[in-house]
């Protein structure tokens, strides 16, 4: 009797173990944005960034319409060198969630960057700093910093809250960032079996690394990301941190971006920099052809598609930035991919934090199909 009554109760763990796997959580996400420069990618301490969001903000956005936030995170901010925890961002990033989940707003919390790997470590010449894809105390660090978020984030419902566990990863293999998504998605599963996981493209969360992507099996609560800033001589026109940037020609869109005169008439340095937008017309199809192998593979394994970054930095010309947004809501409508803009507040963003107002009330109106 004792033997047939353990059997059972074997089976019916069993059972209820499998039926548990099967349960899609309600995260469902359409339109968002980044919460960034808070939290990462952000000097602000103390008083400085704990005042930068509030709850405002949070009501602001439910209010224009959007239905989640994604909210990046850096190691820096959380842990100090040693792996301590320091205290106020985990507070700062508490209050995130909860004013989220009071304004009706799910949210993806998102470990931006590590200590072991920086997306720009490599155009910053600093490439050895990126230690994860090959060293292992590098990878059980992350998972490390996983297992206590989890600890602090796991009472949150499966249906408010989800977790991508790096963003932009740069392998040189695309099979090392496959076995790492693996490695890691184990340890969470272990710990958090439902939990809706946010996984990412290699070499920056490109669309065209999408096809090299290994899903784990039979986890139905993964949403599949890739970030899209193409075409970059118009989206970061102007912008500093890139070689096209340093472009002050015209730029076209749709179509030729640039003529041959403006071609001919920049600087010699730029030149090579500018070839690749002499001859490809950039419109509403190229974006579709180049969105079409992450919808294959989201068909492939049944999962939601998620563009987790894109945008246009802020002193590109307006009717540009409009044109190219449109094309790319169109896009995203057709095959059903959610996304967040880069983002709130900051250099691609649409609200002023400073001046507590819009500096582009007419981004949000398209943004929001107004």
């Amino acid at each position: 009797m004792r033997v047939a009554a353990v059997a059972t109760a074997v089976l019916m763990f069993t059972a209820c173990s499998e039926k548990k796997a099967d349960v899609v959580n309600n995260f469902k996400i359409q339109r968002g944005t980044n919460v960034s420069h808070w939290l990462s990618q952000s000097e602000e301490r103390g008083e400085a960034r704990a005042m930068h969001i509030q709850e405002d903000d949070f009501a602001r956005l439910d209010s224009l319409g959007f239905d989640f936030v994604r909210l990046p995170i850096d190691e820096v901010q959380f842990w100090d060198e040693q792996g301590n925890k320091l205290p106020e961002a985990w507070d700062l990033m508490i209050n995130a969630i909860n004013w989220a989940e009071k304004h009706h707003l799910r949210t993806i919390v998102d470990l931006h960057i590590i200590r072991s790997h920086y997306f720009n470590a490599v155009n910053e010449g600093n490439a050895d700093a990126n230690t994860l894809f090959t060293s292992e105390k590098s990878q059980q660090d992350l998972i490390n910093m996983w297992y206590q978020l989890s600890d602090v984030l796991k009472g949150y419902s499966n249906d408010s809250v989800a977790y991508e566990f790096m963003n932009e990863p740069v392998a040189d293999d695309h099979e090392q960032w496959n076995q790492l998504i693996a490695k890691v998605h184990k340890a969470l599963r272990e710990r958090e079996p439902q939990r809706t996981l946010v996984v990412g493209s290699n070499m920056w969360q490109g669309y065209e690394t999408m096809k090299y992507l290994k899903v784990p099996e039979n986890d139905k609560n993964i949403i599949l990301s890739f970030h899209y800033y193409n075409p970059m001589i118009l989206t970061h026109y102007g912008a500093w941190w890139t070689p096209i940037g340093k472009y002050t020609g015209k730029v076209n869109y749709p179509g030729i971006l640039v003529s041959k005169e403006d071609y001919e008439a920049a600087p010699d340095s730029l030149k090579k920099e500018l070839e690749p937008y002499l001859t490809q017309e950039w419109n509403i199809d190229k974006i579709r052809a180049d969105f079409k192998d992450a919808i294959e593979v989201a068909k492939k394994y049944n999962l939601q598609l998620f563009c987790g970054e894109w945008g246009v930095y802020e002193p590109v010309d307006r009717e540009l930035a409009y044109k190219w947004t449109k094309d790319m809501l169109t896009v995203f409508k057709e095959n059903n991919i959610a996304w967040t803009t880069w983002c709130y507040d900051a250099d691609f963003g649409f609200w002023d934090q400073k001046k507590h107002d819009f500096k582009d009330k007419g981004l949000v109106d398209l943004l929001m199909g107004k």
